[in-house]
């Protein structure tokens, strides 16, 4: 593991995390929002919110939803916290990451990721993670930045990548697509099979 990557990206998104929600203020309202509501409403039973962040997804889960978070940033948790204290939630926050996640085998009815694969050191580790902790039958559900087919749009993305790394801490150009298939998964349109 390199734990001095891992360490980078905490303490990046420690000192983020006071910024974080305005800065991708524009794209939740112009995206995310309704990503967010289209993929988490109908969600039932143990749901893990892996970089759950400062808990933006958090009012989005059916309030019978028995959810957990992990996020390596404590700054980030300490704001997840207050968010659901002032949603009425009451989810398990834990510190973690998502290359290691430190629940038994076939825990969860549903994994859920939003932008984090394009942060975390090693993504294809965390998507086998997230699939070992999957009960079989469950759903993974990945909101994820992509590189673009697009050849167009992929030269943009790469020539802003260094702006979004060294800002925001994420990597859009990572072929997350292929790493999904490299960690044993199917991609049929936008939703993954194992």
């Amino acid at each position: 593991m390199d734990e001095r990557n891992d360490e980078r990206i905490i303490r990046h998104y420690d000192r983020q995390a006071p910024l974080y929600e305005l800065s991708e203020w524009p794209l939740e309202v112009l995206f995310f929002k309704k990503w967010r509501q289209r993929f988490l409403g109908d969600l039932r039973g143990r749901v893990l919110d892996v970089g759950i962040g400062t808990g933006k997804n958090l009012p989005y889960y059916p309030k019978d939803v028995h959810l957990t978070g992990i996020e390596p940033s404590e700054r980030m948790l300490k704001r997840a916290r207050r968010r659901a204290a002032k949603f009425g939630k009451n989810p398990v926050l834990v510190s973690g990451r998502a290359e290691n996640l430190l629940f038994p085998d076939d825990t969860f009815d549903a994994v859920v990721t939003f932008c984090v694969l394009c942060s975390v050191t090693y993504p294809i580790l965390a998507v086998k993670e997230m699939y070992r902790v999957c009960k079989k039958g469950g759903k993974i559900i990945m909101v994820e930045h992509v590189l673009s087919k697009n050849k167009l749009l992929a030269l943009v993305e790469k020539l802003h990548n260094p702006i979004t790394k060294g800002i925001f801490g994420f990597d859009v150009t990572r072929d997350t697509a292929d790493n999904i298939k490299k960690a044993g998964f199917i991609l049929f349109k936008d939703e993954c099979i194992a």
